[in-house]
């Protein structure tokens, strides 16, 4: 396996990526989450390409599972970066429930403790077009709304000083593996990846066949630019309702306009009462307790909601929605 720098249309696509969003700036440091598999490998591949254009500083993570299926992956992934001479950091999990959830969760904290140790300020994942498709079909058929469907986007906080990149959003699994395949790299084939009992596996390789086949084509270029077009519709929202939010309440107490609020939309009225549950009491509420409040808007004087977690509930007096514990 040789590193070389044999430009290809990814590589183009990459470059004008970086240009055009500038998350990825010149000299950063760049901590690589690479898994092994052919979207992870692709990504390398092509920032260490186009690292003497960027002269950024690379380093590859790697997050190990520790799970029977996973023998071996740690010490592949540990053999290409001495290949390519990339520093190599690893995190190993102890008794990790075999779950696509916990998985997740546990990677993402492993990814932000070697960044923190190390002090990388941008961690840049693999995720795909194909990726972006199949999250917001998952989010769809659990019944997300539109935050839930646009849910892979391009960069976003891990903490106040840590961003995740993903810049392979414009291109597809079946583009990465031609990649790796030009370039002979070493892909590692994920077990977990064959396994039905986990939902986004069903999608991947039964349900976007079928839709692929009998519906349309491009299904996944198509899913991936409802979930671009819905990116940009909710961050106006959840600006708008930032900005009504600090409108409607009074400083210090937790309560809302309630008369402001009906001169707005209901989609804004939606996300002004989830921001300020969230804000108030701690949680991410579900639909039906932001449905419950949100009816307060234009509830009798005395209406109130059921009880929230730490027992506290939502309480019209008079042109106010007050939460009370």
């Amino acid at each position: 396996m040789k590193h070389g720098r044999d430009w290809t249309h990814l590589h183009t696509r990459l470059h004008q990526t970086c240009r055009q969003r500038q998350f990825l700036k010149k000299q950063q440091r760049l901590l690589i989450a690479v898994s092994g598999g052919q979207d992870s490998l692709c990504l390398l591949k092509l920032l260490l390409d186009l690292q003497p254009k960027w002269e950024w500083q690379l380093a590859i993570a790697h997050c190990d599972h520790n799970w029977s299926m996973d023998v071996g992956i740690a010490d592949h992934v540990r053999h290409i970066a001495q290949n390519w001479d990339v520093p190599f950091y690893l995190k190993t999990a102890h008794h990790l429930k075999e779950s696509e959830a916990s998985a997740r969760q546990w990677r993402y904290q492993a990814l932000i403790e070697i960044a923190q140790e190390r002090n990388f300020p941008i961690i840049v994942t693999g995720h795909t077009l194909s990726d972006r498709a199949e999250t917001l079909l998952y989010n769809l058929i659990r019944g997300s709304g539109a935050d839930g469907l646009q849910a892979l986007t391009w960069q976003r906080p891990l903490t106040p000083n840590l961003q995740l990149i993903r810049p392979l959003l414009n291109i597809s699994r079946p583009e990465t593996l031609e990649f790796c395949q030009q370039f002979h790299l070493p892909i590692w084939e994920d077990a977990a990846n064959q396994n039905l009992k986990y939902a986004r596996n069903r999608i991947r390789t039964q349900v976007l066949p079928y839709l692929k086949t009998h519906f349309n084509p491009q299904v996944e270029a198509a899913l991936a630019r409802t979930a671009e077009i819905l990116g940009s519709e909710v961050e106006y929202l959840e600006e708008s309702a930032r900005t009504l939010l600090a409108q409607a309440q009074i400083p210090n107490e937790p309560s809302l306009n309630r008369i402001l609020l009906r001169r707005a939309a209901l989609a804004l009225q939606r996300r002004v009462v989830r921001q300020f549950i969230q804000q108030t009491l701690s949680i991410a509420p579900s639909f039906e307790q932001i449905e419950a409040v949100t009816h307060l808007i234009n509830a009798p004087n005395g209406s109130r909601t059921s009880t929230f977690p730490g027992g506290a509930v939502a309480e019209v007096r008079g042109d106010y929605i007050c939460l009370i514990h």
